[in-house]
């Protein structure tokens, strides 16, 4: 009983901020406060898509979340001040209360209408105030590549 009040509570959450989970699988510890969603995971938020094969959700004593694991594949179609994202990486960690991505290995941000492309071991990208900052900790450096107008 205690499962599907935990259940109808992360519903609620869903349905209340706008979000929207779709898995092959569920599962939620509610002492340790998090929730598992696994197989090709959708999640959505206003303009935001995120797929992965894994999804866990850290929550606070309130049913309110603090932190997105996704891992396996998690890509993310994004809008930041106003212009389209797609990111990549082997893992992302979204801070809602932040609002900001940090994609961890194998990372990749594509600023979709200048078509700006960033690469790096890590990305962090806070959708607030629009800002990435990219890190490469291994021996590959950080790549930036953008296209310039040539005047005739």
């Amino acid at each position: 009983m205690k499962f599907l009040i935990f259940l109808f509570l992360c519903i609620n959450l869903a349905i209340a901020s706008n979000v929207q989970i779709v898995a092959q699988k569920f599962w939620a510890d509610e002492k340790k406060l998090i929730s598992v969603f696994s197989g090709d995971v959708i999640i959505t938020k206003e303009q935001d898509k995120l797929v992965a094969q894994e999804v866990t959700i850290d929550f606070d004593t309130q049913k309110q979340p603090l932190k997105y694991t996704a891992t396996g594949d998690a890509k993310i179609d994004m809008m930041m001040h106003e212009k389209k994202y797609f990111a990549k990486a082997d893992k992302m960690i979204y801070d809602p209360l932040k609002d900001e991505y940090e994609l961890i290995g194998n990372a990749f941000l594509h600023e979709i209408a200048t078509d700006k492309k960033v690469y790096g071991d890590t990305i962090l990208v806070n959708q607030k105030n629009g800002k990435y900052e990219v890190d490469s900790t291994g021996k590959k450096p950080v790549k930036f590549i953008f296209k310039i107008e040539e005047k005739k």
